[in-house]
């Protein structure tokens, strides 16, 4: 069973005129995702987050100044690229709620899941917005499955171009997660390098500008693939950037959609053969429209197995 959960209110996140993070995003991943090959779905409907997960990984007074900080009107700016619009907690809540649901559904029933929400999460640490991301949707989703299902070991394998720096900050001391990202090194946000390891928990591949495909399927095949199965995951959840892509105007890798099938392909394995097959995915980064709907489809078709 392979399901999409997303809700309408994603898209009325809304940073402003020529920001990157737009809807049009968003809006493009689902249009992909509403072709015929795509019609055995099982679409769901993204609820709320509820405080209590929050928490689990954000300061209260965080959570708490984030779902006050959304303007009646226009926008309002946490950082230098993180902004909020009248919808944008809501959307935020949603987000963080989607990756739960498909958590509780994995775990009960064995549900692969794809998340199509926004805004992303993987830059949002334990107290701060940044790099587009409000709550970290993934972070939030692990630390449920620990807390709430008893889970021992969740990996995390993060494919956004840039370094997921919030989730790595949560989870640097919890040897439950395990947390494996490829990302290229140097960019945004500046972390990443292989010697931050944790409590032995982190696993970071940085690629340099300009590495393309065999690099890339390398790297994950001979460093982050084996990790991640030694690890012995009972849920693997993924943070799905599309921004790797050669097309994408805020890096510089040099990826194409069948890469993403590809790591899809070998990641769902090692779900299969640790996890049941459980396995969530969640949309992280992506700012070609073009590219960004063809690597989402092709993530998602791979998913289905």
């Amino acid at each position: 069973m392979l399901r999409l959960y997303t809700h309408a209110a994603c898209l009325q996140h809304d940073p402003g005129p020529g920001h990157p993070e737009s809807p049009a995003r968003l809006r493009a991943v689902l249009a992909a995702l509403d072709r015929d090959r795509f019609a055995m779905l099982d679409r769901v409907e993204a609820p709320r987050a509820n405080r209590s997960a929050l928490e689990r990984v954000h300061d209260p007074a965080y959570v708490a100044r984030i779902l006050a900080s959304a303007p009646p009107e226009g926008t309002s700016r946490l950082d230098e690229d993180t902004l909020m619009s009248p919808g944008s907690a809501e959307a935020a809540l949603r987000a963080a709620g989607a990756v739960v649901a498909a958590v509780d559904a994995a775990v009960a029933q064995g549900a692969r899941a794809f998340c199509a929400v926004r805004p992303p999460g993987h830059h949002a640490t334990a107290s701060q917005a940044m790099g587009f991301c409000l709550f970290n949707n993934v972070a939030v989703g692990a630390a449920h499955a620990l807390a709430v299902h008893g889970l021992e070991r969740v990996a995390i394998a993060d494919f956004d171009v840039h370094h997921g720096n919030g989730t790595q900050d949560i989870f640097a001391a919890e040897p439950r997660v395990l947390f494996a990202s490829s990302h290229q090194s140097p960019l945004y946000p500046g972390t990443g390098h292989t010697d931050e390891t944790g409590a032995g928990n982190l696993v970071n591949a940085p690629l340099p500008p300009g590495t393309g495909s065999q690099a890339f399927r390398r790297r994950w095949e001979q460093e982050l693939l084996p990790r991640i199965a030694a690890f012995g995951p009972q849920l693997l959840l993924v943070s799905a950037g599309f921004d790797a892509h050669r097309a994408d105007p805020l890096a510089q890798l040099e990826l194409a959609a069948d890469d993403y099938a590809w790591l899809t392909t070998r990641l769902l394995d090692v779900a299969r053969d640790h996890a049941g097959g459980r396995m969530v995915s969640t949309l992280e980064g992506g700012y070609d429209l073009d590219a960004l709907a063809a690597s989402a489809a092709a993530h998602v078709a791979a998913l289905f197995g």
